[in-house]
């Protein structure tokens, strides 16, 4: 009865684990942050659309310098982070 008991647990919690990022990686959209670089500097308001398509990025999180953020990472998600005024300091993948 104790070995049905922790052999039930074992599957259910197998099959809850994540996957492994590396599969997960591979079959979702990658993001290029380096394709994107020319728009350092530039209003935030102008240049958002068009990194995201030239990086490749499915979706984009703008923030402000100093800003808190979650620790995700996803590889299809383009970071745009901005300064005071509005213009790009920062153009990242993750």
């Amino acid at each position: 009865m104790m070995r049905a008991a922790l052999l039930i647990a074992a599957v259910t919690v197998t099959a809850c684990a994540p996957k492994n990022a590396e599969v997960a990686a591979s079959s979702a959209e990658t993001c290029n942050a380096e394709a994107v670089q020319r728009f350092l500097g530039q209003p935030a308001d102008t240049a958002q659309a068009e990194s995201q398509r030239l990086s490749g990025a499915r979706t984009v999180r703008r923030y402000a310098t100093g800003d808190m953020l979650t620790m995700d990472y996803r590889v299809d998600r383009l970071n745009i982070e901005i300064d005071a005024g509005g213009r790009i300091v920062k153009l990242t993948c993750g």
